[in-house]
C-alpha cells in the first residue's frame, strides 16, 4: 500500500473509531435481532407507583455514607412532590478495592428509619442473591439491577432465582455495553421468575474515549428497547450518563423529550464531600431547581395538530420507501462489481476507492446541511453492508 494511500486510511479509520464505532456497535447488535419480542407479563407503572407530580424523580445519594447524612438527604427530597423513591447504595465494589466500597448492611437499618420519617419508598441496588435477602428482610421496597451486573447473565440468573415468587419491582440499568439483547435478556430472566413490576433504567454506555459524557447516551438504544418491549416502562439516570452537574438539565430534558417515564437523579446533603461521584451529585436545594426547569411536553396535541402532522409523517413514508427503493438498486450494482471482482481474481477493498467516497459524500453532504457525525455513521452502515455483500459472493 502507498504511503500515502496508509495516511488516508489511518485517518479515516481514527475519525471512524472516534465518532461512530459505539454507535456502530450498538445499532447493529439490535437491527440484527428479532423484530419484536415476545409478550412481556409487565404491569404498567402508575398500577403500583402512581405518578401525581410528572415527571416521577427516584433520588438520593450514590452511596449511603452516615446515618445523618442518609437522613438530612431524605429529609430535603421529601420536600419535592415530584421525589416519590428514595435511592442509595449499600455495596460498592468498585474498580479499585482501596476506596470507599459501601457501609453494607447497617444502611438498610437507615432506610428503614427514611421510609418511617418521611414516607419516601427506598431501592436499593443489589448484586448477589444475599444482598436481595437482606434487602427483603429489611423491607426494602425497591430493588435495581446495576451496569455491571446486567452485563453477566450468570450473576442476572441467580438474582432471578432467589427472587422467584417475590412480589416486589426491580429496576434494570442497561449493560455497560450497548447490547439492547443483553439488556432485554435481564429483563425477560427476571419476569420469567414471577417479577411483573419491572422498570428499565437508561444509564448510557462505556465509551473508551474522551468523551463529553461520563456515559454515552445513545439514545436510540432506549427507543429500541421500548419498540421490542412494548409497555415497558424506561427511566432515564443522567447523573451516570453526565458525569457532571452542568449536564444534568440537558441530559433530562432529552429523556422527557423521548418520553421516557421518570429520573433517578443522585442528590446529597453534602455532594462536594461525597465518598463516591462527587461530580454527579447534586443537592435537593438544586434538584428543586432543575425539576422546575423541566418543560414537559404532552405526547399528543389538538385535532388540527395531528392532522398536520399525520401529512408530513406521510411524506416521510413516502420518502423513507424512496430511499429503500435507492438503496436496493445500489446494493445490486454492488452485487455486480463483486462479481466482476471475483472473475477478474481483485480484492474486495481498494482503500483508495473508499477513502475517495468518504471524503467526497462528506464533503457533498455537509453543503447541503446534512451532520457530519450522521454522514460518518451513515457511510460506514453502508460501507460495511457492501463489504458483507461481496464477501458473500466471493465465497
Amino acid at each position: 500500500m502507498a504511503k500515502a494511500h496508509v495516511v488516508i486510511f489511518l485517518t479515516f479509520q481514527k475519525l471512524i473509531s472516534t465518532n461512530c464505532n459505539l454507535y456502530i456497535a450498538g445499532l447493529f447488535t439490535f437491527t440484527r435481532s428479532k423484530f419484536m419480542e415476545k409478550q412481556f407479563d409487565i404491569l404498567p407503572l402508575n398500577d403500583w407507583l402512581p405518578i401525581e407530580n410528572f415527571p416521577l424523580v427516584i433520588s438520593g445519594p450514590c452511596s449511603a455514607e452516615t446515618y445523618n447524612q442518609v437522613m438530612d438527604t431524605a429529609h430535603q427530597l421529601a420536600a419535592i412532590p415530584q421525589v416519590k423513591v428514595f435511592r442509595a447504595g449499600l455495596w460498592k465494589p468498585r474498580t479499585r478495592p482501596t476506596t470507599f466500597e459501601g457501609v453494607g448492611n447497617i444502611g438498610l437499618e437507615w432506610l428503614t428509619e427514611v421510609r418511617k420519617q418521611t414516607r419516601l419508598l427506598t431501592a436499593v441496588e443489589v448484586a448477589r442473591p444475599e444482598h436481595v435477602e437482606a434487602c427483603l428482610k429489611h423491607k426494602v421496597d425497591i430493588l435495581w439491577l446495576g451496569a455491571r451486573t446486567v452485563v453477566n447473565p450468570f450473576s442476572v440468573q441467580e438474582l432471578a432465582e432467589v427472587l422467584q415468587g417475590v412480589d416486589i419491582p426491580v429496576m434494570v440499568k442497561n449493560p455497560l455495553n450497548p447490547d439492547v439483547s443483553l439488556w432485554i435478556g435481564a429483563l425477560e430472566r427476571l419476569n420469567k421468575s414471577g417479577i411483573r413490576k419491572l422498570v428499565a433504567i437508561h444509564r448510557g454506555f462505556y465509551y473508551y474515549h474522551h468523551a463529553l459524557y461520563r456515559n454515552q447516551p445513545m439514545w436510540e438504544i432506549p427507543i429500541e428497547l421500548q419498540r421490542r418491549v412494548p409497555g415497558l416502562p424506561v427511566i432515564c439516570d443522567p447523573s451516570h450518563i453526565s458525569g457532571r452537574r452542568d449536564l444534568l438539565l440537558a441530559v433530562s430534558q432529552k429523556a422527557l423529550d423521548l418520553e421516557m417515564s421518570g429520573l433517578m437523579i443522585e442528590s446529597h446533603c453534602s455532594p462536594d464531600n461525597a465518598l463516591t461521584d462527587a461530580n454527579q451529585q447534586i443537592t435537593p436545594v438544586a434538584l428543586t431547581e432543575l425539576i422546575a426547569s423541566l418543560v414537559v411536553r404532552q405526547s399528543k396535541g389538538d385535532t388540527a395538530f395531528e392532522t398536520k402532522l399525520e401529512i408530513l409523517r406521510r411524506e416521510i413514508d413516502k420518502m423513507d420507501a424512496e430511499l429503500l427503493d435507492i438503496l436496493s438498486k445500489r446494493m445490486k450494482i454492488v452485487g455486480e462489481i463483486g462479481q466482476y471482482k471475483k472473475e477478474n481474481n481483485i480484492t474486495i477493498l481498494q482503500i483508495q476507492r473508499w477513502s475517495d467516497i468518504f471524503y467526497d459524500r462528506l464533503n457533498l453532504g455537509s453543503r447541503i446541511g446534512l451532520s457530519h457525525e450522521f454522514l460518518v455513521q451513515l457511510l460506514q452502515i453502508i460501507h460495511e453492508e457492501s463489504i458483507r455483500k461481496q464477501e458473500k459472493i466471493m465465497e
